[in-house]
């Protein structure tokens, strides 16, 4: 194309009027003109999920299930029957709601991912701003003299240019930065569910710790009603000094872990205090122990898991925003096209006022096309593929490590169920056992060793019931962290959020609304 301008036109009304409408028709023939888009159109990776959890006690062999894989994968869908939100609430802890509930308050690991999804809406702002023409305003004033004459020359001109996005490259980089800004939106979802989980875990260990500490105390009690019964046999003479040493000894070994166990419970208070963004003085966990059984977590099915995971969105926003860029990286093998004008007026001034003013315009169109770039576009278009297979692979794994993940905590659940269910027994049989050996060693019918045996099998079991009851709580957190926690994909900014107006954003990272 050749630029085309025209210079003053106060003389001549008619051809001015013509350029006018030339340049109004051309103005509204833009849009049209801008309707092509080069490159791929995105479409979500497929992966292979399957209709039920291994875990989940469907047999891949069974009747139904042959039946449904026949009819063919089922397509993923939200569940709406998922509890969504406060997931921890199910552990019916006003002390874990009070501390989780700080989370959004002041952790700063939080922070930072909002802080990164603000940034990134930013972006999306400025690419959109290559869609509209820079207007330049450039007044000036020159005063000239010549002897005892003067003259003021006053130019009122305003530019403007417009690179017309013909095939699409600047807005399949609109496209990539709101892809991206979702991506840092679900990166918010999967920090603050990942501390969440992760305080929840701490607390639940805190409690475990409150319930060692009792029985630990308890046995140290037992053992120093042992150390009596000892002393007693010793004064009675049927008893040895050994006896006596060793219930000493039974003594300050439980009580020396006892007082670790004070130790372990600072350092998880003080942790907690760290992910809620406190100092370690101004957080205090009462004492209190942990429940038997873990409340129950429905799982849903693995489609469902596309849609509730952060994660799982967060990888596949980036193979969207990997696609997209391979749309820049085609456009970019086509002519640009730019459309500039300038415009105001010019003229000599007298007592401060323009006294001759002329109007001044002129409207440009030009072209460019790289006819030689030593294979640059090309290899930015390479570049650009690949990043969209490693995306593309990168989430397909992310699925598949989620898939396991659930179906790992779920094995834990029932298995540790079945370990609680024997350990239990054997404390309660070395209960016994304790009880029946303290009467035979008072009868005089049973050394001591069998005695100091049988106790500490007793402390042994007593304290791997309560490991094994933490390990099942802790599967339940880490089971809801792997289903999302409640979570859903739709929390997630829509694209007429992103590229609309620009909304203040909370430190939880949600779009403050003026009506809210």
């Amino acid at each position: 194309m050749t630029p085309a301008s025209v210079g003053p036109s106060s003389h001549q009304p008619a051809a001015a009027d013509r350029r006018r409408r030339t340049l109004a028709s051309l103005l509204l023939a833009t849009p049209l003109l801008a309707g092509c888009v080069v490159g791929p159109d995105y479409a979500q990776p497929s992966v292979e999920t399957p209709l039920a959890y291994k875990q989940g006690g469907v047999r891949e062999d069974s009747p139904a299930y042959v039946a449904a894989r026949k009819k063919g994968w089922r397509e993923a869908r939200p569940s709406d029957a998922v509890e969504r939100g406060d997931w921890w609430r199910v552990f019916r802890d006003p002390t874990l709601d009070r501390l989780i509930r700080l989370v959004d308050v002041d952790n700063q690991s939080l922070r930072q991912a909002v802080a990164n999804y603000r940034q990134a809406r930013a972006l999306v702002a400025s690419a959109q701003a290559a869609l509209y023409p820079t207007v330049i305003g450039a007044p000036s004033i020159t005063r000239t003299g010549s002897g005892t004459t003067t003259r003021t020359n006053v130019a009122l001109i305003g530019q403007a240019s417009w690179e017309l996005d013909l095939f699409g490259g600047t807005r399949r980089n609109i496209e990539s930065e709101a892809a991206l800004a979702q991506s840092d939106a679900a990166t918010i979802a999967l920090t603050r569910l990942s501390i969440q989980a992760e305080i929840a875990a701490d607390y639940l260990t805190v409690r475990y710790a409150d319930a060692l500490q009792k029985v630990l105390d308890e046995n140290v009690e037992n053992f120093k009603k042992t150390l009596t019964i000892t002393e007693n046999q010793y004064a009675a003479g049927v008893a040895a000094r050994s006896d006596v040493i060793t219930a000493q000894t039974q003594v300050q070994t439980i009580q020396a872990q006892a007082i670790a166990v004070r130790l372990t419970r600072v350092q998880y208070v003080n942790a907690i205090a760290t992910l809620i963004g406190r100092p370690p003085s101004e957080v205090s966990i009462p004492v209190a122990g942990i429940g038997r059984n873990p409340p129950g977590v429905p799982v849903g099915i693995p489609g469902d898991l596309l849609e509730r995971r952060p994660d799982v969105a967060q990888a596949e926003r980036l193979v969207q925003a990997q696609s997209e860029r391979i749309g820049v990286a085609v456009a970019a093998f086509f002519p640009t096209v730019t459309i500039s004008a300038q415009g105001g007026i010019s003229g000599a001034t007298r007592n401060g006022l323009l006294s001759a003013a002329n109007q001044v315009w002129s409207v440009a169109a030009s072209g460019s096309e790289v006819l030689f770039d030593g294979g640059a576009r090309t290899a930015a278009l390479r570049s650009a593929e690949a990043g969209y297979d490693a995306a593309v692979a990168n989430y397909r794994q992310v699925v598949l490590s989620a898939f396991a993940e659930v179906e790992n905590q779920m094995a834990a659940l029932r298995i540790l169920g079945q370990q609680q269910g024997a350990q239990d027994t054997a404390v309660d049989l070395s209960r016994k056992a304790v009880e029946i050996t303290l009467n035979e060693y008072r009868a005089g019918t049973q050394n001591f060793t069998t005695v100091v045996t049988a106790q500490n099998l007793l402390v042994t079991n007593e304290v791997n019931a309560l490991q094994v009851r933490l390990s099942r709580f802790t599967a339940a957190v880490t089971l809801i962290r792997a289903l999302g926690g409640g979570w859903d994909v739709r929390a997630l900014p829509s694209d007429s959020e992103l590229k609309g107006p620009s909304l203040p954003i909370d430190r939880g990272g949600q779009a403050v609304r003026p009506d809210e």
